[in-house]
């Protein structure tokens, strides 16, 4: 039931995060929401470790739940049900594009569909913001608004934004070295 229950879910999140892995984002949060399959934090870390390694984050990200779900088989269903949304459509959309490629209804229809996928990725960056920069449980609780800011991840992201744009040398490292480096920092002061 949990592998019907993690293809089905995965598989919406497929079907309607149109723009790419960072478009997932947003259903995700609302996956972790109605199943508790994972938190916003663990969230914050998928991403974190999706973004970093090969592959899409949303394939990295489904295969990572489903494993933790219900080990390879939820792995490997988890995965296919956010594919197979698109394959279906790529399928479809192969057969009958080629007839109406110039009709300005299909243009139209991709057209109106930038600006929706531009608002996905932007709801999910200032999400992961939020999750990862903001500590809205504390500030709640305090009122205090220096409990708001995380600040060592705060400083991490100035640090690493100042290295990546405007430290000569090391503009040109490869972004790997950042995320290592990051990663490192992260484990020797316990964020």
């Amino acid at each position: 039931m949990i592998l019907l229950q993690l293809f089905w879910e995965y598989f919406k999140v497929g079907l309607f995060s149109v723009g790419g892995g960072m478009a997932t984002i947003p259903f995700l949060y609302d996956l972790s929401d109605k199943t508790g399959w994972f938190t916003y934090a663990q969230l914050a870390d998928m991403l974190a470790i999706s973004e970093s390694t090969p592959g899409p984050i949303g394939v990295n990200m489904a295969t990572y739940v489903g494993f933790t779900i219900a080990k390879i088989p939820g792995a490997v269903i988890a995965t296919l049900g956010l594919v197979a949304p698109s394959v279906i459509i790529i399928l479809l959309i192969a057969r009958i594009l080629q007839q109406f490629r110039h009709n300005r209804h299909v243009e139209a229809a991709f057209y109106g569909l930038r600006p929706a996928s531009t608002a996905l990725i932007a709801a999910a960056g200032i999400t992961v913001v939020k999750v990862s920069l903001l500590n809205l449980d504390a500030y709640h609780l305090s009122g205090q608004v220096l409990d708001l800011v995380r600040w060592k991840p705060c400083l991490l992201a100035v640090i690493v934004l100042i290295f990546t744009n405007f430290v000569k040398p090391t503009k040109k490292w490869h972004p790997i070295i950042f995320i290592l480096l990051s990663a490192v920092v992260g484990v020797i002061f316990h964020f």
